[in-house]
């Protein structure tokens, strides 16, 4: 079974699950964003889609990914007063932002590291979700 095939399936699962079908449209945006990994904001998503599908406009992108978005298939990482940017990684993770360069890398971090991090919450609350992001550049290595 290829990765294209489980990709759409996954897709196709989590769009009726919350009572919405899978299109063309919708398909290639989410496999823009698996294909390269690199974070990009809706319109650079929207620029690598148009290659593929001349007609899209940019309005059904940013609709396909707001629809990704509600379905849990991607995250918003928002960075202080710049553009959205989408990750497909659904893992616990942190983001590095490179200051520099402007690119975006994921952290995985430990399990336990993120139990800790929840311990610190004040007694009766529950995180749905944590974010953390580490801004800097990368380090001169000479």
């Amino acid at each position: 079974m290829s990765h294209s095939i489980i990709t759409s399936d996954l897709l196709a699962q989590r769009l009726s699950d919350s009572g919405l079908r899978s299109t063309p449209q919708r398909e290639i945006v989410y496999e823009v964003l698996l294909k390269k990994r690199d974070h990009p904001t809706a319109d650079e998503v929207f620029a690598r889609v148009k290659s593929e599908m001349s007609s899209i406009s940019l309005a059904t992108v940013y609709n396909c990914l707001d629809t990704l978005v509600l379905c849990n298939l991607v995250r918003q990482v928002n960075f202080e007063r710049g553009p959205t940017r989408y990750c497909p990684n659904l893992s616990p993770h942190a983001h590095f932002h490179d200051e520099v360069t402007g690119s975006t890398h994921d952290i995985e971090l430990p399990p336990h590291l993120l139990e800790e991090v929840k311990s610190v919450l004040p007694s009766g609350y529950q995180a749905k979700s944590i974010e953390i992001i580490f801004r800097g550049k990368a380090a001169d290595l000479t």
